[in-house]
């Protein structure tokens, strides 16, 4: 009976069934979950981790597929005139590396987050709105309440005027993201100190303590000296932010974070700020009235002291800026050679140099942070140290 229900099974004709993208992946992965393995059962960790890369490759593969219509209601001379539009990668490439009000993921009525937008005018007050609204159903820019998006920047109509633009954009959204991932971890890592005072650590805080100890004892402490432990929670807390927003850029569809030069300035006038504040009388002293030189040398040193105060923020803000952007425009112009040349082979070899690179990337976010920290020490450390010329 076994024999003759398998020879009218194969006998059988299968219909075909209309399917989208994808669906043999899907069909096969449930078809795997629902068929017994024995010598699997015993490992329900082999097993779920089997599924977890399953998931996460079709979620890469749906993310990074060739684009689509993104509202099925566009009409047919739009959609062809969108699908015969050649591809550019300058585009792609810069709309990933600058700021937006919308966060978009993929192409679909699913991959777009339309972040809040935030402005101000002395006429109409404070005006709270979705991004949504300067897009219409086929993704046009539509003027909304007498406001206009254009070039990422928000303009009153009728003045012509850019407003006062306070919005939730995609870099303040990873902004948040990664300061309160920051906040979860270190937390974490403090409230594992309290518990385990005395014993050996564990958990997360096992994790961070080998890189805390050497963010303190060979960053801070021997360039700032005696008093490092002042300054301590603010190195440590930029360095964690820093390296925290690197990696956090590299994943799909992140925002470029630290690649955007207002928040590299911004983490460097925080340590302009402490580097002249707590500055001592012997590190002014040395940029107004150099101790040891001539006086006619004197007057040169002193504008070239004076511009070295302001080139040391200078150059912290942009040796982050530039390494993390060169590096996504890098990653994303090896993948724009596949679209543009539509090839399957380019595309293959594209991506393994891509793995490579990103690699690479991985190791540029952690000495990015060091280096950025370990300027940092070093102008405070110079700022503060005592200065004897006897």
């Amino acid at each position: 009976m076994a024999a003759l229900a398998k020879c009218a099974a194969l006998k059988t004709p299968k219909k075909k069934v209309a399917t989208f993208p994808f669906q043999a992946l899907i069909n096969s992965f449930a078809v795997d979950l629902k068929r017994p393995v024995p010598a699997l059962m015993n490992k329900p960790f082999l097993t779920s981790k089997t599924a977890f890369f399953s998931l996460f490759t079709l979620i890469l593969t749906l993310a990074f597929r060739p684009s689509f219509s993104q509202d099925q209601a566009i009409d047919e001379s739009h959609s062809e005139a969108h699908a015969t539009e050649p591809f550019n990668a300058s585009e792609v490439i810069l709309h990933h590396v600058m700021d937006d009000h919308v966060w978009h993921f993929w192409d679909g009525h699913y991959g777009t987050l339309y972040l809040p937008v935030i402005v101000y005018t002395p006429a109409r007050g404070l005006d709270v709105f979705s991004s949504h609204r300067f897009y219409d159903d086929h993704h046009q820019m539509v003027e909304y309440n007498g406001y206009k998006l254009a070039h990422n920047h928000v303009y009153d109509v009728a003045t012509g005027k850019q407003v006062l633009d306070l919005s939730i954009t995609k870099n303040v959204a990873m902004l948040l993201i990664n300061a309160g991932l920051l906040m979860a971890i270190l937390l974490a890592v403090a409230r594992g100190y309290k518990r385990n005072a005395g014993r050996a650590p564990n958990g997360v805080q096992s994790f961070f303590e080998p890189i805390i100890i050497f963010v303190r004892d060979e960053i801070v402490k021997p360039n700032i000296g005696h008093d490092y432990e002042k300054y301590l929670p603010y190195l440590l807390t930029l360095f964690f932010f820093i390296l925290f927003g690197n990696l956090l850029g590299l994943l799909p569809g992140a925002g470029n974070l630290t690649g955007n030069i207002a928040v590299t300035a911004t983490l460097a006038f925080f340590t302009f700020v402490i580097t002249n504040v707590k500055g001592n009388k012997g590190y002014w002293s040395h940029i107004f009235w150099t101790p040891g030189v001539p006086l006619p040398l004197r007057i040169v040193i002193l504008p070239v002291e004076l511009i070295g105060i302001l080139t040391k923020p200078f150059s912290l803000t942009i040796r982050l800026f530039v390494a993390i952007t060169a590096g996504h425009i890098v990653l994303l112009s090896l993948i724009s050679l596949a679209f543009i040349f539509q090839s399957v082979t380019v595309g293959f070899v594209s991506s393994l140099i891509v793995l490579f690179i990103n690699l690479i990337e991985l190791l540029v976010a952690g000495i990015q942070a060091y280096v950025f920290t370990l300027f940092s020490s070093l102008y405070i450390g110079m700022a503060i140290a005592d200065h004897d010329h006897h």
